[in-house]
């Protein structure tokens, strides 16, 4: 699926971001001013609500717009994660002006005429093209009833799967691991030991707890003993790759069905994806391709051998 569209410009953003005005916008509004000054006020944010014809500065006479400040922060290179609304939207107006005082510069230079640049118009402008006719597409797909029926298709296939919650001990010997299980059968808490000895990082804070899992999740000596297991019940030491455990079945259950809601983005993104996928598969079977060195052939076509 091709790549949505973006004008990479990190390198111009971060020059914007050492100018003197990106310095003021992301300056705190209490800042004082020497003595004898008046405090610098910062410009105000453009709000959301504003008509996408408003025009938020001029450069050399020319506007600026807040439906340009829009296509500017749906920039992957501008997303500024971290900075406040009011900050991104002062310093994507900076952005901007910085933006259009230099293609100025560059449309006096005769940069434009170049036919290295008009290649790379040309190219950018196709590639715009395809991503805005694309997504159009993709929304036609993506409907209420599309995404009912996909997920009712999906649930049916999928079939009964079994789920254990289990805690574990791991520690690096069998007889440590027997010591252990001697201890649990004795009547010790098993959170409590885990939390003073298990190797096992990411579960001996939770008191050994592993969720729950599928047979698959986990390496097969591991799974065995465990799917073998009734609720309750503590193991012998059993050995992976990563040391020897202990084992104790919380609860077994057969997995449940995902909700339509756990899905839908999930949904979503398929029938995006498919959309897109089928879209150009069919503009490729409908066009005529002709490559250089080879015989003219519809490009979803084979070419038929003599």
């Amino acid at each position: 699926m091709p790549i949505p569209f973006s004008l990479q410009r990190a390198s111009a953003l971060a020059l914007m971001l050492t100018l003197p005005g990106a310095a003021l916008a992301q300056a705190p509004a209490a800042q004082q001013a020497p003595a004898g000054q008046k405090t610098p006020s910062a410009p105000a944010p453009v709000s959301a609500a504003v008509p996408p014809e408003t025009v938020v500065a001029r450069v050399n006479g020319q506007p600026v717009t807040a439906a340009d400040l829009a296509i500017a922060g749906e920039d992957p290179a501008l997303s500024l994660p971290g900075v406040d609304e009011g900050a991104k939207q002062n310093l994507l107006v900076d952005y901007m002006v910085d933006l259009k005082v230099g293609a100025q510069a560059a449309e006096a230079a005769k940069v434009g005429e170049s036919p290295e640049f008009k290649r790379k118009l040309a190219y950018f402008r196709d590639k715009l093209l395809l991503d805005d006719y694309l997504e159009r597409e993709a929304k036609k797909a993506v409907t209420p009833e599309a995404a009912k029926a996909l997920y009712e298709q999906t649930v049916k296939s999928m079939k009964p799967e079994e789920e254990v919650r289990a805690r574990h001990i791991l520690v690096e010997s069998e007889d440590e691991a027997k010591k252990i299980a001697a201890r649990i059968k004795g009547g010790e808490d098993f959170a409590k030991i885990a939390g003073e000895v298990s190797k096992d990082p990411g579960s001996k804070t939770e008191g050994g707890d592993l969720g729950w899992f599928t047979q698959e999740r986990m390496v097969k000596p591991f799974a065995d003993a465990a799917f073998k297991m009734t609720p309750g019940q503590i193991s012998d030491p059993v050995k992976t790759q990563f040391g020897w455990h202990v084992l104790r079945v919380e609860e077994k259950r057969t997995k449940p069905v995902p909700t339509f809601d756990e899905m839908k983005e999930q949904i979503d993104q398929y029938l995006t994806r498919k959309a897109q996928q089928d879209t150009i598969v069919k503009l490729r079977e409908a066009a005529k391709v002709e490559r250089a060195g080879s015989s003219a052939a519809p490009a979803g076509g084979e070419t038929k051998k003599p």
